[in-house]
């Protein structure tokens, strides 16, 4: 299972499309750091989106993609693109500018729009998506039948789209039997938090086996948002997934990135991790003051703790972790020294 982050797609209209080519270079490079391999950037309605009608971006479809081009290596970027919005000659701009997957997004009723586009990004060797915009208004035997259209245009993937937020578990548990019995392509999912119930969707995809789960930093997106980032796999951690990211270097960096850029509330970081961690919030005096006194990372500092007692706050204790926490710090800063003339 592989996240595709859309903070810089999808969040664009909670920030009134004023993100920056500074903000995806710093968001982007951010991500990779952290492991997250699938990015999708851009105005949220995709490319050639830009106008008065759906919003004016900040910058151009080319700037955003040459930006993200700039600082990423290792992970992938790509491009949201609606049939009649978007152009065809767009697909040809987007491989131009480095872009590796495209996803065409339509409304679920309107599958047949998508062939062109399809069959355009796949001679162009793009990775293709299909997203099945309101999925919820097909049954879930007419969502599969035209995931069979969909593979015969050359999608690589097809997503189940909750575009209004209103699906539930058991009915996504429908979508994905009814799909299996008539295909075995590779399978996303999209969820919005209009009933709460986004991050829950994403984690009961990723246990059905689904390949893709879009997310992104806390929920930004629009509506009531999407899954957000940092609940997902905080969950997914806890139930045993390996997801190889950090999830303190997580938990810090999206309400960092993010603060300057949106005047949507943001949760509290050390709520995400008190929540992870078991930990009740009416300690956090304690910790910020050891965390203070000894120079440690908070977050880690409740972590740590919390594998020892999660009902009471024992200072002392807080301490002697504090303490393993500096001598930690330490021995990787000898496995890993700096170079003072690296430095700058």
């Amino acid at each position: 299972m592989e996240i595709l982050d859309t903070t810089i797609r999808d969040g664009g209209y909670a920030v009134d499309f004023n993100i920056s080519c500074s903000d995806v270079r710093s968001i982007s490079s951010k991500l990779e750091e952290m492991g997250i391999g699938l990015i999708e950037i851009g105005h949220w309605m995709g490319l050639n989106a830009s106008s008065p009608k759906n919003g004016i971006a900040a910058q151009t479809d080319e700037e955003y993609m040459r930006a993200a081009g700039d600082v990423l290596t290792k992970s992938k970027f790509g491009m949201f693109c609606i049939p009649g919005i978007a152009r065809l000659e767009d697909l040809q701009l987007a491989v131009d500018c480095g872009a590796s997957f495209v996803r065409v997004g339509i409304n679920a009723d309107q599958i047949p729009l998508t062939e062109p586009y399809i069959r355009e990004a796949n001679d162009l060797g793009l990775t293709v998506m299909t997203n099945y915009m309101k999925s919820y208004v097909l049954t879930p035997d007419e969502f599969a039948q035209n995931v069979l259209l969909s593979e015969t245009y050359g999608a690589d993937c097809v997503y189940i789209v909750d575009s209004a937020g209103s699906m539930f578990p058991n009915e996504i548990q429908e979508y994905y039997n009814t799909i299996r019995e008539y295909s075995d392509i590779r399978l996303g999912f999209h969820g919005h938090n209009n009933l709460g119930l986004a991050v829950t969707n994403s984690v009961y995809c990723a246990k059905l086996g689904f390949n893709f789960i879009d997310c992104s930093l806390h929920g930004l997106g629009r509506s009531s948002g999407n899954a957000c980032t940092e609940m997902f796999l905080a969950i997914l951690e806890k139930n045993g997934y390996r997801t190889d990211v950090d999830l303190v270097e997580l938990f810090s960096a999206g309400y960092d990135l993010l603060r300057p850029i949106t005047n949507k509330e943001l949760a509290d970081p050390f709520d995400y991790v008190c929540g992870y961690a078991g930990f009740h919030t009416s300690y956090l005096n304690q910790i910020n003051k050891c965390a203070e006194e000894f120079d440690v990372n908070p977050f880690r500092l409740i972590i740590e703790y919390s594998k020892y007692d999660q009902a009471n706050m024992d200072y002392e204790k807080l301490c002697s972790v504090a303490i393993g926490l500096q001598k930690n710090s330490r021995l990787r800063q000898a496995d890993h020294p700096i170079c003072p003339n690296c430095a700058s």
